[in-house]
């Protein structure tokens, strides 16, 4: 049976990291490119990426990554994007499609569109997939399985790009939603951003606390807290980036937060069970939508299996 040609000729990866990797690996097992080039300007991450054969060609320059390619994906933390896209202007192919997978888009929309060349389809996108890991090692093939990706095209954008880039994510295993920049970040905030804020808040007030030393906090870790620290092993780059770049959206939903938390902190001093158990029941409820949603499993400890106490 003959293979169909692949979907793109050339796709550029701008970025090593776990989503760059993994798209990389997911491109690979759907056939998506006919060559996979990545620009990895760091001598140690580069050799990294070459021991896991993270694309077919590695280049610690930007014009020889992007040359000829048929998709540009910005895989870097976003602070990094405008200098990018500047330094790519010149070198990008005509009708090339130049895509991104950060966490924010109206920031994006706004560093990155003034120097797109005309001609190139500049549409932003972001894969809401992860892991608390980072690096090419990070990476693989079914990150994207069963996981949205936001598309966020401007007005004007053109309407067969975008079709592509969303067969593109689909091929990867993604469901596909076009989106308002400003709308995604202001459900982002809440959905992503502002629970990782309280992770690293909560994690270094426990740090923090000269009554419990830091033994302590990690030899009593029950699944709460162990849970946050999963969140706040995230990538310190990328996080403080999105934040920096969504600080409107996240300022407001801390707004809300906080004064819910005000509330639930009025129910316990005044000893309001019926305000508690209310608030329980109807939290308990969205996490058997998301479960339902299939954006995660049902299994107990969150499909985590048990230590194996024989195994030494």
């Amino acid at each position: 049976m003959t293979k169909s040609p692949p979907l793109f000729g050339k796709i550029s990866l701008i970025g090593a990291g776990l989503i760059g990797s993994s798209i990389a690996q997911a491109a690979r097992r759907a056939n998506l490119a006919g060559h996979i080039a990545a620009y990895v300007p760091r001598a140690e991450t580069r050799a990294r990426a070459e021991r896991i054969g993270f694309a077919d060609s590695l280049h610690d320059e930007l014009p020889p990554a992007i040359e000829n390619a048929d998709l540009v994906v910005l895989a870097t933390p976003v602070s990094a994007y405008a200098e990018l896209a500047r330094a790519m202007a010149p070198h990008l192919k005509q009708g090339a499609i130049l895509t991104d997978v950060g966490s924010v888009k109206s920031a994006v929309i706004k560093d990155v569109a003034p120097l797109v060349p005309k001609g190139v389809h500049f549409i932003p996108g972001h894969p809401v997939a992860g892991t608390e890991q980072s690096g090419p090692e990070a990476g693989f093939a079914e990150l994207f399985d069963g996981r949205w990706c936001i598309l966020t095209p401007p007005p004007d954008s053109n309407a067969q790009a975008v079709e592509k880039l969303k067969e593109f994510w689909r091929r990867c295993g993604s469901d596909v939603e076009i989106m308002d920049a400003t709308h995604h970040d202001r459900v982002l905030a809440i959905t992503s951003h502002v629970p990782h804020l309280i992770a690293y808040n909560i994690v270094g007030t426990a740090a923090d606390l000269e009554t419990v030393t830091q033994s302590e906090v990690i030899k009593y870790s029950a699944s709460g807290f162990r849970d946050f620290t999963r969140i706040a092993a995230s990538d310190p780059t990328m996080w403080r980036d999105i934040f920096l770049n969504n600080r409107d959206a996240v300022l407001e939903m801390l707004g809300r937060f906080n004064e819910d938390l005000a509330a639930l902190q009025r129910a316990v001093r005044w000893g309001d069970g019926d305000a508690l158990f209310n608030l329980f029941t109807r939290t308990r409820a969205i996490r058997r939508s998301i479960i339902e949603a299939g954006q995660d499993t049902a299994e107990p400890n969150f499909g985590r299996q048990p230590r194996d106490k024989t195994k030494t």
